[in-house]
């Protein structure tokens, strides 16, 4: 019983002890990087903003709800030191890859160039940027670049707690010949949309209709134009979406648009359709400068109409019974067929030698003694030589 209890209250420490441990311990972030030590706590520090953007007094709500629909799970944030050198690192853990890509693009600015340390990094002076599986890593600090070896060491001790997975291939499509570089977005949900498309609250784009949509800038004539494609699951929804959108907003300068909504309604957006994909331009001032960039829309979804078919239709009770009737006899034929071909090659066979059916010389036939005639085995064919 005494050992019981020395057993149960060892146990009880243990515990107690676990659930004290700093959370780099059970974390995902290492506690120290390459000569680099560091203090690492789960949740989030202070958001780090792209490059250019003001940090309005709604920038973190704002930043909350684009975690939000990309599907946030966890985040841990670490500040690591060496000498004089700091680095602060925010992790971000996504629902899938596929939010992670889009939270990657969410947080990515125009002036952070592709980085080598994954397919998806960027890294400028003061800020790098990596895309692992489903984890999104985000390191401030000042002269980035010169600590390469830290960041790779930082990605190699977080990939193995990632989840790999398909990304999104919408961004293969949006257009390229005046395309702004890193200026595409990866969206899910209209908050974040708002940011970078603002045309309506709500959800008018679609996508509690399955949609997901990507968001990029261009430069046409002088002029900066706004581009959102969407992708839907059919292209009947597709269809249907863009006859929606030309009812609440000025497409393709449409005349009968919907002027209750305001300002924006009166403002022309240039809207294609391609299959499944839905393009809609803002900014451009002609219809030609929007085309510039819609002609150039191709959808990754083909569907043929005129492929032959096969129908099975079901024959009528007359055709079965002689379908019935004309196999029999066609079975029947064969069989007489067979059985003559049979005999007959017997029989030729039979007149010409003994040595290959019945042999006299080894054929026993039984004799019930009825009479007292011998059988003889050639009395089988009703020929004797």
């Amino acid at each position: 019983m005494k050992a019981f209890m020395r057993f149960t209250v060892v146990l009880f420490l243990a515990t107690l002890v676990l659930a004290a441990l700093p959370a780099h311990a059970q974390g995902i972030l290492p506690g120290s990087l390459a000569g680099w030590s560091g203090n690492v706590q789960a949740g989030l520090a202070p958001p780090v903003l792209p490059a250019g953007d003001s940090a309005g007094a709604n920038m973190t709500a704002l930043q909350e709800a684009a975690r939000r629909e990309y599907g946030f799970v966890s985040s841990e944030n670490a500040h690591y030191k060496r000498g004089s050198e700091e680095m602060r690192v925010n992790l971000y853990k996504m629902k899938d890859p596929s939010g992670a890509y889009g939270l990657y693009s969410y947080l990515r600015a125009t002036d952070m160039p592709h980085a080598d340390f994954t397919e998806h990094s960027s890294m400028s002076r003061e800020r790098a940027l990596v895309l692992v599986g489903n984890i999104v890593v985000e390191v401030s600090g000042k002269d980035l670049p010169k600590n390469g070896s830290a960041l790779k060491a930082l990605v190699a001790a977080v990939a193995p707690h990632a989840e790999s997975g398909l990304l999104p291939t919408i961004g293969d499509r949006i257009p390229t010949k005046g395309f702004i570089d890193r200026t595409d977005k990866y969206v899910l949900g209209p908050s974040t949309l708002n940011q970078f498309f603002p045309l309506a609250d709500g959800d008018w784009l679609g996508f509690s209709q399955g949609a997901e949509a990507e968001t990029a800038k261009y430069r046409v004539n002088g002029h900066e134009l706004n581009l959102v494609i969407a992708d839907f699951p059919t292209p009947q929804t597709a269809a249907k979406k863009v006859a929606e959108l030309q009812k609440k907003f000025n497409i393709n300068e449409s005349k009968d648009a919907n002027d209750s909504n305001g300002a924006e309604s009166t403002k022309p957006l240039y809207a294609r359709r391609a299959m499944t994909l839905v393009a809609i331009v803002s900014g451009a001032a002609t219809k030609k400068e929007a085309d510039a960039v819609l002609d150039q829309l191709e959808s990754g979804t083909q569907i043929t109409w005129n492929e032959p078919t096969f129908q099975f239709k079901e024959p009528s009770i007359g055709m079965m019974i002689v379908g019935a009737i004309t196999g029999t006899g066609v079975i029947c034929l064969f069989a007489i067929i067979a059985g003559l071909a049979f005999g007959g090659v017997r029989l030729v066979v039979k007149r010409a030698t003994n040595k290959v059916f019945d042999r006299p010389d080894q054929v026993q036939v039984l004799q019930l003694g009825l009479s007292s005639k011998p059988i003889n085995a050639e009395d089988f064919y009703g020929y004797r030589k």
